[in-house]
């Protein structure tokens, strides 16, 4: 069968002249049966890496049959891509009322608790599969009609996570300020961290902290635990969501992106929506901590930084993560100091002006780190 690569257009915001901005979604299937995909780039405006992986990743695939379909929509929030102040997007939070843009998805607990009171053991996994979806679809569009309105942000989320809802695999590509490549992976997916070309791996809760990646599989694995602990039976509904770390913000690189796009198709193999062999994970070290163990370091001073450690370098305590340049004594021995490392540790990602005012969030950190794969 041919594969059709079909493209729409979805209205997310609209202006103050009431001009609609609207986002492309892709779509790509062969009429095969399979797991449905949906992936999404730059919900912050400044998170722009995704957008040229998504490129290589429809160059790609459509030149293979398809197993399911691959739902995918760049740039889905063109708004904070707008928002620029010189040479920076202010794209990572919502300009009228401040709220960051990848915390207004829906999740219900209680919700969840009530639809599995509805289970019957005698339903089979597709059944509950397909039920859930549709419940779950029309609790998002109920949220999103409320007559008090909404604002900005989570009408656009509410939006997005309609379509993500509808799917087995969420990917959500973001990117850091200053940033190595590293993979979000909720603990009960732990397993799957080989099937990504990712050396650095966060293992998250099993719980929604407001994320689309949690968003998505939180109801599915509440869902699933509900009905094993009320039938005795394991529930497993192949339902995956991931937040992938593509590198720094406000760059795109093509060759990069190519690499990244590698990745996930990697991935995309290894689940079964394409059956193309030469697409496989890299055989590399995984080095894995869990969330409570990925610190921030916050500074207690104000001054002009060089950010000696680069990310996913390995540092034991005591050694240089910056030097920091004291505008006020550049006359004596305080016109300079160092900040060194707290404890054994690997810099992930850090902040990307040099201009640093104090409680800035510096370096952020894998402590306590775990190899997953040698």
């Amino acid at each position: 069968m041919p594969t059709n690569v079909t493209k729409s257009h979805m209205a997310v915001a609209q202006n103050a002249s009431g001009r609609s901005l609207n986002v492309p979604i892709y779509t790509i299937d062969s009429g095969i049966a399979g797991p449905n995909v949906y992936i999404q780039s730059s919900i912050h405006g400044s998170e722009v890496q995704g957008n040229v992986v998504i490129y290589h990743l429809i160059q790609a695939l459509k030149q293979y049959p398809i197993y399911g379909s691959v739902t995918l929509v760049p740039n889905c929030n063109p708004v904070g891509t707008n928002i620029k102040a010189g040479e920076y997007t202010l794209g990572r939070f919502d300009p009228v009322n401040g709220t960051n843009w990848n915390r207004g998805y829906y999740y219900d607990e209680e919700d969840v608790i009530n639809f599995a009171d509805q289970v019957q053991a005698t339903d089979t996994i597709e059944h509950i599969k397909t039920k859930f979806k549709a419940h779950t679809l029309e609790k998002i569009k109920a949220k999103s009609s409320r007559p008090w309105g909404l604002g900005l942000a989570q009408q656009l989320n509410l939006k997005l996570q309609a379509m993500a809802s509808q799917a087995d695999i969420v990917l959500d590509l973001h990117n850091g300020p200053v940033s190595s490549r590293h993979i979000y992976i909720p603990e009960f997916l732990a397993h799957q961290a080989d099937k990504f070309s990712m050396p650095h791996v966060i293992l998250i809760p099993n719980h929604f902290a407001g994320a689309l990646d949690e968003a998505s599989f939180c109801s599915w694995w509440t869902l699933q635990t509900l009905l094993k602990d009320r039938f005795g039976n394991d529930y497993d509904f192949n339902v995956e969501a991931y937040t992938l770390e593509m590198g720094s913000q406000e760059v795109i690189d093509f060759a990069d992106g190519q690499q990244d796009a590698h990745t996930i198709l990697a991935y995309l193999h290894a689940k079964g929506v394409i059956d193309q062999t030469q697409y496989q994970p890299e055989k590399m070290k995984r080095v894995g901590v869990y969330l409570s163990d990925y610190k921030t370091l916050f500074t207690d001073f104000g001054g002009m930084v060089e950010y000696v450690a680069k990310p996913g370098e390995s540092l034991k305590q005591g050694d240089t993560l910056a030097k920091v340049l004291n505008i006020d004594d550049l006359d004596n021995e305080h016109g300079t100091h160092t900040i060194s490392a707290p404890c054994d540790l690997i810099p992930i990602l850090h902040f990307p002006s040099a201009s640093v005012l104090s409680g800035t969030q510096l370096y952020k950190c894998f402590t306590n780190y775990f190899t997953i794969t040698d």
